[in-house]
């Protein structure tokens, strides 16, 4: 599928196969009355008296070769109402005989910033299809092309693109199969992302084991497959500032390791590396948009197997920050990946908050299904901005307890802490109580478990199933509004 959205100040004669239009949300048609044919307008008119009430799209076919297509707008509609609306209609019409589409932005009966750009939005994000590897391709072309008066700038044209770049660069690692996106690929690939501007440094096993990061390294000791800890850094301000620090976790195949998983579903843990993308995605946009910030993003790499090498149950690991930890479940692999990363990130660019994305737990989505990530935080005032950031880009969080009661389920009798709790219960918690402690400075944190978002089999408002890229608008929105 080829996409495009073309912004133009006037309408040619070409562009009427499919002319999009906005209205009331009471369908009052009386404004574009003079945007269409007096027979076309008594026509729609007409059938507007038998509507459907409920839909919010509607479509009149004028001829064989000509349809007028009217799109409802309430007063102080959102913008993710918007997206919604775009997304929508791209699902309607995606298989159009003719995917030429002219939205008409001066027939917009509100006066809200980007109404346009927003719908474009929706529809391009609901368009993504991954089909890398089937033999026969969707060949068919879908252009929306946006005429008026109320056009948005090139600036918010940058910012959209950007968006829906890094988003869809998510999405694409996402869907990789493990046999082609393991970490050795993972961490060729993100050396590309230099041409953006941004600094990437991969440090391999060798660079890891002198470090000290054993956690990390103990999770990828089964595998043929190298581990891996990338940097990549923006520095989109002159001045030096302490950066905002993204940190995901990137398993790129879990089978849980010794501690096996069962074999049904098994084939979807390419996406445990979730969380590593959306930081990569992150910096792809954040560069792509020339955002003012200075923003790092840190990922672990490796692949969790049970080669004659793993790590086994009862080992004992010290990490980068000198802690140690007890492996009583090697399938509880995701935060012994973020332990040495957090403390690193901290220790390293002290930045004003770390946020960290992983699909780490299956308790999450017992807790929160597939509509809220699950947050937990040592800090009200970031909480706080992340869930409004969710509410407006509707890429939702709810914050989770954390407590030092919680500590007594992850204290080990043979060394610092243990890797799960064992006695039942609080499993997201728990989790999250575990990476709280290689937070060492008291830096702002906030950790995102994604576990029941990053990936829908059924698809959602602005995906089609299969990866969805959440995080990464969340994330740009929590900087646009807060620290640019």
């Amino acid at each position: 599928m080829s996409f495009k959205i073309i912004y133009k100040n006037k309408i040619s004669k070409k562009n009427l196969q499919n002319l999009v239009l906005f209205v009331d949300e009471k369908f009052n048609i009386s404004g574009i009355k003079r945007h269409i044919t007096s027979p076309d307008f008594a026509l729609i008119s007409d059938l507007l008296k038998t509507r459907d009430e409920k839909k919010k799209i509607l479509a009149f076919d004028i001829s064989s070769k000509k349809k007028i297509i009217l799109v409802s707008l309430k007063k102080n509609i959102s913008n993710s109402d918007v997206e919604n609306l775009g997304a929508s209609f791209y699902d309607q019409f995606k298989n159009n005989k003719t995917n030429e589409f002219c939205l008409n932005s001066d027939t917009l009966t509100i006066q809200q910033k980007n109404i346009s750009g927003y719908f474009a939005h929706g529809v391009k994000l609901k368009s993504y299809i991954f089909e890398k590897y089937k033999t026969k391709k969707n060949n068919k072309n879908f252009s929306l092309i946006i005429t008026g008066k109320n056009q948005i700038s090139i600036k918010d044209q940058i910012k959209f693109k950007a968006i829906e770049s890094g988003t869809f660069y998510t999405r694409d690692l996402v869907s990789e199969p493990g046999n082609i996106l393991h970490p050795d690929e993972y961490a060729t690939r993100l050396k590309s992302l230099k041409k953006y501007g941004l600094n990437v440094v991969v440090y391999d096993e060798k660079k890891l084991k002198k470090l000290g990061m054993n956690t990390l390294l103990g999770v990828g000791q089964g595998s043929i497959r190298g581990s891996y800890l990338v940097t990549i850094e923006w520095n989109g301000l002159n001045k030096k500032s302490k950066p905002l620090a993204f940190v995901g976790k990137g398993v790129c195949f879990d089978t849980g390791g010794i501690s096996l998983k069962p074999a049904k579903f098994m084939e979807d843990m390419t996406y445990d590396m979730a969380g590593s993308a959306v930081v990569v995605g992150l910096m792809k946009s954040l560069a792509l948009r020339k955002a003012k910030i200075n923003a790092v993003g840190v990922v672990g790499l490796v692949e969790n197997m049970p080669g004659g090498n793993a790590l086994r149950p009862g080992d004992i690991l010290k990490s980068y920050s000198g802690k140690t930890v007890e492996v009583l479940n090697t399938d509880a692999e995701g935060r012994l990946v973020l332990a040495d990363a957090l403390t690193y990130t901290e220790e390293k660019f002290k930045p004003k908050f770390i946020v960290d994305l992983a699909t780490l737990t299956g308790a999450i989505i017992v807790s929160l299904g597939s509509e809220y990530a699950g947050l937990f935080s040592n800090d009200d005032k970031l909480s706080k901005q992340i869930i409004d950031a969710g509410e407006i880009v509707a890429e939702k969080v709810w914050r989770m307890p954390l407590n030092k009661n919680f500590d007594k389920l992850i204290d080990s009798k043979n060394a610092d802490m243990q890797n799960i709790n064992y006695v039942g219960g609080a499993g997201s918690t728990t989790a999250a109580q575990f990476l709280q402690r290689f937070i060492l400075n008291k830096t702002p944190w906030a950790h995102l478990d994604i576990a029941g978002m990053a990936f829908s089999k059924y698809g959602g408002a602005l995906n089609s199933g299969g990866a969805t890229g959440y995080g990464v608008r969340l994330l740009n929105k929590l900087i646009e509004d807060h620290y640019e």
